[in-house]
């Protein structure tokens, strides 16, 4: 869900917190993005746990339908935590990039993501070294290539399963930066940036063009062009072409979710998804961001936010796989009951990520940005 990947502003010193998200007229913390965040970040836990069949059947012993029966179904909506993420990847890296130079936005975003990621890279490709984990580590030579970042294209094994949406964040970074950053972020030259993807995103799918499928990535576009037009609504205030944006986004991204996600009453599938339901997910995602940028979330201002904001991505990057081995020791080794064992996982994974937080991001992150960027300004 980047997993999400989950950008921030550059930390000022070795020993501070993540760089605030910071309004650009109010100065404080957004610290609403920051439960949206871990909110999204849950929902894919829970679809990763008890929404879906496939290994994790494995590590239940069965498929979760039999373990959570009335609610199986509700979490096979968690993986539209991943749009969610989308979103709000678009408001922030629009917020954190404005004004930055591109060798600083390069360093800011490299920084953010890399440390954690091999982290999670070298955790997993140990737990399921051990004989009793119960599943298969790739190949040395693709575990090399996922360093990278760049395993999905070059069609390397994925040593984590939600790397594939750090492809895409990558992507649109590379996107944003070549047609925003390096010409210099202004007001007319985002939404000019938004309409040319919107229609390359309409053609794309119109033209069945592989290469262009990769570059535009229409399935995914609409959410992060969705979250740049609610920062402008956040900088520069009510205005029908910044809505327009935002409403256009919604309009073909709540098609994407519905083509990808829907499918006919089927009693083979694991479960059915409402279409309905898909669409009122999205809205509600866009509608929590929409209160982020109109400053109708501001009283949600408490310190814990910032670390659970911190907490999201490490927790994104690990709870799938290791949740899988943690969920089959303590229900299948341990005879612990099923709700118990997965909010038991939840919170073992959450405190992993504390770990790789406190002992991998806030040494290394800083690290990792100033020599990328030596003389770059920390904000």
């Amino acid at each position: 869900m980047t997993a999400p990947t989950l950008p921030r502003p550059r930390r000022k010193a070795l020993t501070e917190q993540p760089a605030p998200l910071q309004s650009p007229h109010s100065g404080s913390r957004l610290r609403a993005l920051d439960a949206l965040r871990l909110i999204a970040a849950l929902m894919v836990a829970f679809y990763h746990y008890g929404g879906r069949d496939g290994d994790v059947s494995r590590a239940w012993g069965v498929s979760p339908r039999h373990e959570f029966p009335t609610l199986s179904g509700a979490f096979a909506y968690g993986c539209l935590g991943v749009e969610i993420f989308f979103v709000i990847s678009g408001f922030v890296i629009c917020m954190s990039g404005w004004g930055r130079p591109l060798r600083s936005f390069f360093a800011s975003r490299a920084a953010r993501l890399y440390p954690a990621y091999w982290a999670a890279i070298a955790l997993v490709t140990v737990a399921f070294a051990l004989p009793w984990a119960g599943y298969k580590t790739v190949s040395f030579s693709d575990t090399l290539v996922n360093l990278t970042m760049l395993q999905q294209p070059v069609g390397a094994q994925r040593v984590l399963g939600v790397c594939w949406t750090l492809w895409a964040e990558l992507r649109f970074y590379a996107l944003f930066a070549l047609f925003v950053v390096l010409p210099g972020a202004t007001r007319r030259r985002v939404l000019m940036f938004c309409a040319v993807w919107t229609l390359a995103t309409v053609v794309t799918t119109a033209s069945h063009v592989e290469f262009l499928r990769v570059v535009v990535m229409p399935e995914y576009s609409s959410y992060f062009i969705g979250g740049i037009g609610l920062y402008l609504v956040h900088r520069f205030g009510n205005d029908l072409l910044h809505w327009g944006v935002v409403a256009v986004s919604f309009l073909v991204g709540q098609h994407y979710a519905v083509a990808g996600l829907w499918h006919v009453p089927n009693p083979h599938f694991f479960s059915y998804r409402s279409p309905y339901v898909i669409v009122a997910v999205v809205a509600l995602g866009y509608a929590a961001v929409a209160a982020v940028a109109l400053g109708r979330a501001s009283w949600m201002n408490w310190r814990w936010l910032t670390l659970a904001g911190a907490l999201t991505y490490p927790f994104y990057l690990v709870h799938e796989h290791l949740g899988w081995v943690v969920i089959g020791a303590l229900h299948r080794g341990l005879g612990i009951p099923s709700y118990a064992t997965l909010g038991l996982t939840i919170a073992l994974m959450l405190g992993l990520a504390w770990l790789l937080h406190r002992f991998v991001e806030r040494r290394l992150t800083p690290l990792l940005r100033r020599s990328l960027d030596p003389g770059g300004v920390r904000r």
